[in-house]
Order: C-alpha cells, then sequence, then structure tokens
C-alpha cells in the first residue's frame, strides 16, 4: 500500500469512497504491460471498475448515492478504482439500487456485462435453444451460466477444467458439464462435447485454442460462437468446410465498443438479477491493505475497505 493525495475531480468528474473494487484479469494485463493497450504510465492506480458512494451531491444524486462506476487505469494516464476515493467520469457511473450488494456487483462487474450482451447481441439467443458455456469455471462462464437461463435456454452445458468448476456449474443450473482434460485433441473433445450436448445452437467462448475449435464442430447449421477471450489460446483452427457446409457464425466481442447508454443498461440488467438472486458468482472479499499479497490469487477477488 501507498498513500497518495485525495484525488481532486476536474470538471465533469466526481469523487467517490469505494467501498469494493474487483481485480480482474485486464487490471493484471494492464499492470504487466503486456495489455493491446500498452505499457501504463506508472505510477497509478489500478482497477478499471468499482463500486462506492458519492462523497459529494451532483446536479442529478445527492451525496451518499452508490454508484458502479468504470475507469481507463491502466488503459490511459489516471488512476483507477483500488483505493480509497477514486475521482470518476460523471458519465461512466451507474446509478445502483440501494439494496444492491456492493461486493457482489463489482464481482460480477463487466465480467456479466460481457456475458450478457454476448447471448443478447452478437449471440442472439432465441428461446429454447442450447447453449455451450466454455470456461465455465471464470467469472464470465459463472455469469454465462445463469443469464443463459435467464434469456430463455433451454438447455445449459458448463465445459471447464477442474471438478471444482463443474461442480459449481451444476448449482449455478448446467444440465450436463464436460471437464477439459490436458490431453485433450480438437476431435477427442469435439466427440465428448457431443455426447454430453447434442447439436449446439450457441457457444460463449472465452478460451479460444482447441476448446473453440472442438466447440465449433458441434454447432447444428446456422449456430453460432462468440469469442471474448483467448485463455486457451490465441489460434483456433478452422476448417473452411465446417464453416461453409454448416453456414456457422463466428463473432467476436469486446465490452469496449459499448456506449455509455449501452453499458449503463447492461450493467443495470445485470445487478437486477442479482438483487433478484437470479445471479451470482464466487469471489473472495479481501481488505484494501491486503491488496499487493492478493494481487496474483486465483479466483475473483473484490478489494473492500
Amino acid at each position: 500500500m501507498t498513500d497518495r493525495g485525495e484525488p481532486e475531480p476536474g470538471p465533469g468528474h466526481v469523487t467517490v469512497r469505494v467501498t469494493a473494487a474487483p481485480i480482474t484479469p485486464l487490471d493484471l494485463l494492464c499492470a504487466s504491460g503486456t495489455s493491446y493497450f500498452g505499457v501504463p504510465a506508472t505510477p497509478y492506480v489500478p482497477g478499471a471498475q468499482g463500486v462506492g458512494v458519492l462523497t459529494q451531491p451532483t446536479p442529478a444524486q445527492p451525496a451518499g448515492t452508490p454508484v458502479w462506476f468504470a475507469t481507463a487505469a491502466g488503459m490511459r494516464p489516471g488512476d483507477g478504482s483500488m483505493a480509497e476515493s477514486a475521482v470518476v467520469a460523471a458519465d461512466d457511473l451507474v446509478v445502483l439500487p440501494d439494496e444492491a450488494d456492493h461486493a457482489l456487483v463489482a464481482a460480477l462487474g463487466l465480467s456479466a456485462v460481457a456475458a450478457w450482451r454476448c447471448l443478447t447481441g452478437p449471440g442472439e439467443l432465441a428461446a429454447g435453444e442450447t447453449v455451450l458455456v466454455l470456461g465455465a469455471g471464470g467469472v464470465v462462464g459463472q455469469s454465462a451460466l445463469q443469464l443463459a437461463r435467464v434469456a430463455g435456454a433451454g438447455r445449459v452445458v458448463a465445459c471447464a477444467r477442474s471438478d471444482t468448476a463443474l461442480e459449481r456449474a451444476r448449482r449455478l443450473g448446467a444440465d450436463s458439464t464436460v471437464r477439459l482434460e490436458d490431453g485433450d485433441d480438437v476431435e477427442r473433445l469435439a466427440r465428448r462435447l457431443a455426447a454430453a450436448a447434442g447439436p449446439i445452437d450457441l457457444v460463449l467462448d472465452p478460451l479460444c485454442g482447441i476448446p473453440a475449435a472442438a466447440a465449433l464442430r458441434t454447432l447444428r447449421p446456422g449456430g453460432r460462437l462468440v469469442n471474448l477471450g483467448s485463455a486457451a489460446g490465441e489460434v483456433c483452427p478452422v476448417p473452411s468446410a465446417l464453416l461453409r457446409s454448416r453456414s456457422l457464425h463466428i463473432h467476436g466481442y469486446t465490452n469496449n465498443e459499448l456506449t455509455a447508454d449501452e453499458r449503463r443498461e447492461a450493467v443495470l440488467t445485470v445487478v437486477g438479477h442479482a438483487v433478484a438472486g437470479a445471479l451470482t458468482v464466487e469471489h473472495e472479499r479481501v481488505p484494501l491493505r491486503d491488496a499487493g499479497e492478493a494481487w496474483t490469487r486465483r479466483g475473483r477477488v473484490v478489494l473492500v475497505p
């Protein structure tokens, strides 16, 4: 921990007392200088998103209003959410319902937004369709399992690397599960996916690599795969004949293309499902003073005061 001066808001910005700040893969990438945003200007406070309360009134909201917020920390010069207070652009605030659990909202955050948008945007999930969620052990995957059901999926299949993740997926409502094995090749994994899931309409893919290539082989004609990450590899080998013979659709997704209004709508949708008890995610609450020790822990860590 390092002491820094109290942040001063400029025009169009407000100060937020931070109540929950997640440590996300994007934060780790930005801080390491390996993200596509390049090496960040240092020193800076990490944290691309967070939850807190306004410390002074705005024209629209009184002091004490609970908010979710985004920052550009690590992507552009400036500090982020992993501090007692943060300065945030007013346009990047989303007012939260009073009953929202701040740590849970922070844990879900943009990961759950990505899952929701993939299902309802490029994925175009229709009622009754079968959804395969790759990387079901991560926050995006856990969110997608639950949100797919909310969005009308008839069958939800989870694929993950650990038995713990698969057991959690079953608790979250997965109809069937497939374990990723170290020795899997594309054809072997495709056979196991097909046996567990049957023909699939939509794949949510934060992995790429062999899992995505195998999942493509299970899609029914006109099926869709939405990629939003590369945790299993940067390259997905896809035969042209497979794409053409089934008229398959592959989409790429990033939250960075959302407008402020689209992001606000998605955040409020996700929070609404969390408040209603239809959406949760496994997370660990860690005091802010222990941020350094918690920085590289597995799973979703949320820093709290």
